[in-house]
């Protein structure tokens, strides 16, 4: 299993219940229309403030996303139809409505996971 993951900040004119939505009703069906048959699961987790945020440190991004992928073959697959002129111009388009674009920052991770057992 192979998963990327990436953290983006909204663009600062967007509340952020207009971004979830927007996001949501938008942006995520683009992706899942070019991820579709290759990504196994496409998260996304938007980061809410908590009451006691009070004073700390503004956040750096708001939404996380994790897509997984069975393995590289469909990595490879996915990103060469992303990487389409019309798909990059697709989401661009897009991205330039939603994001701080110069905030995007992908990572692939492996994935350790304790075996928590219950008291």
């Amino acid at each position: 299993m192979i998963k990327l993951v990436t953290l983006i900040r909204r663009r600062q004119d967007l509340s952020m219940q207009e971004f979830i939505r927007r996001y949501e009703t938008g942006h995520r069906r683009i992706g899942e229309k070019y991820l579709k048959g290759y990504a196994s699961r496409y998260f996304r987790r938007f980061l809410l403030e908590r009451e006691d945020d009070v004073g700390v440190k503004p956040r750096q991004y708001d939404v996380l996303t994790e897509i997984w992928f069975p393995d590289q073959e469909a990595v490879n697959n996915a990103f060469r139809d992303l990487g389409t002129p019309d798909a990059l111009a697709e989401i661009a388009e897009d991205e330039a409505t939603l994001f701080e674009r110069d905030s995007i920052t992908t990572y692939l991770v492996e994935e350790y996971e304790s075996d928590m057992e219950t008291p």
